[in-house]
């Protein structure tokens, strides 16, 4: 692994930085600004969470019309052009006065972070590497919990210091003067897969390099379609409804901020595991086991009752989240072979930015009902475990013909 590591680290570098720098389009660093931007906009759970899911729909439709670009604009280009759109992003959430502008920020920071960032890092490392894809995947994968672990402390101190619209202002700094300069000296560098054979890329099943229409026709790609959508809408509601649940908990926000090393470590280990397992099994073998600690960490939440019982949640929950991560960046190149990997990776994230979107809408509006989001952990964590069941129908019927 050392040996690995020293021979890869620049291109390894890449994936930790975007994984890292998608941070700050992602549901949990944006909803630590949920209670400021309710008060400065007057808005409500629901009408925030109804902006936020058309804001992520936008940026859903877009990446799916766009995502090809990680097959024919290179990394060196696309990467860095991102990045300035997302530095313009945050400083629009600086600097706006309307919900319009609100809309518009949050529509690219979803796009650029979420999205953008981490489809060319998932990209790249499906193409630069074959046999220790998985390893490759999941040491990218680190640098989403490394964010977890540094920023929400950092940026939950610096709303207090600062106010909510400078601190946003720092994170286009960030993003301009760090992100973006150490993309282009990385990118300013390719890499080819070792061995002649892998030039040409390397196939999928049945040795084919497969186009998005040809997964589409196939049986697999349907029945993979709620595993797309169940992790991102869960994952994105827990962050994103953080406020609320200390509302309803009678905690406070800094109590609650403790359980995100917690998350990024045990997420850490889950991703590099799950690597590890995908190269030596097949990444298909993980199908059955990615949602059982999802499922039952929302069994969890409505008992909760301190802090403390929340980092159990949030750990809990962090073994799918580190499994899933790893999972598709290693799944999706086997199946599909490398040559079209942005196209059909482009749709997958889609159809996964699509759950994160319709999440905070939907539970959001059933707070605005009535239904506190603890009571709606239950028929989530229901709702997991039937999943997984079926998931592991869906792996021996692949076992079966590949």
């Amino acid at each position: 692994m050392l040996s690995f590591l020293l021979q890869n680290r620049r291109w390894l570098s890449v994936g930790v930085l975007l994984a890292f720098g998608s941070s700050f389009g992602q549901t949990w660093f944006i909803s630590l600004f949920a209670g400021e931007i309710r008060a400065e906009y007057g808005l409500s759970d629901g009408d925030w969470g109804l902006l936020y899911t058309l804001a992520t729909l936008c940026s859903a439709a877009l990446l799916l019309g766009r995502g090809s670009w990680a097959d024919t604009v290179p990394f060196s280009r696309l990467a860095p052009l991102v990045a300035a759109v997302f530095a313009m992003a945050a400083l629009a959430m600086a600097f706006g006065q309307s919900v319009w502008v609100l809309g518009i920020a949050v529509f690219l920071l979803r796009f650029c972070g979420q999205g953008m960032f981490s489809h060319i890092g998932a990209t790249a490392m499906g193409r630069w590497f074959v046999a220790t894809r998985g390893r490759a995947v999941a040491i990218k994968g680190l640098g989403y919990p490394l964010g977890e672990m540094i920023l929400p402390f950092l940026f939950v101190a610096l709303i207090g210091w600062i106010g909510w619209r400078e601190t946003w202002g720092v994170t286009a700094a960030v993003i301009a003067l760090m992100i973006l300069p150490l993309l282009v000296w990385l990118l300013a560098q390719d890499r080819v897969p070792t061995g002649q054979a892998e030039v040409a890329g390397s196939p999928g099943l049945d040795g084919r390099h497969w186009v998005r229409a040809d997964a589409l026709r196939h049986w697999l790609l349907p029945a993979l379609l709620p595993l797309m959508l169940t992790p991102g809408f869960i994952g994105t509601v827990v962050f994103f409804h953080q406020v609320h649940v200390a509302e309803v908990k009678g905690w406070r926000l800094a109590e609650m901020a403790v359980a995100y090393p917690a998350y990024a470590s045990v997420t850490v280990a889950a991703a590099l595991a799950a690597g590890w397992a995908a190269d030596r099994f097949g990444p298909e073998r993980l199908l059955p086991l990615l949602l059982i600690p999802m499922g039952l960490s929302m069994f969890l939440v409505g008992p909760a009752e301190t802090p403390l019982h929340w980092v159990l949640v949030l750990s809990i929950l962090a073994v799918s989240q580190g499994m899933v991560g790893t999972f598709w960046g290693a799944f999706l190149p086997a199946i599909y072979g490398t040559n079209h990997l942005g196209a059909i990776r482009s749709m997958v994230i889609a159809i996964m930015v699509l759950s994160t979107a319709i999440g905070p809408g939907i539970t959001g509006a059933l707070i605005d009902w009535g239904v506190p989001f603890p009571d709606q952990g239950l028929a989530m964590g229901i709702w997991c475990l039937v999943l997984a069941v079926a998931m592991g129908i869906v792996a021996h019927r692949l076992r079966s013909v590949s």
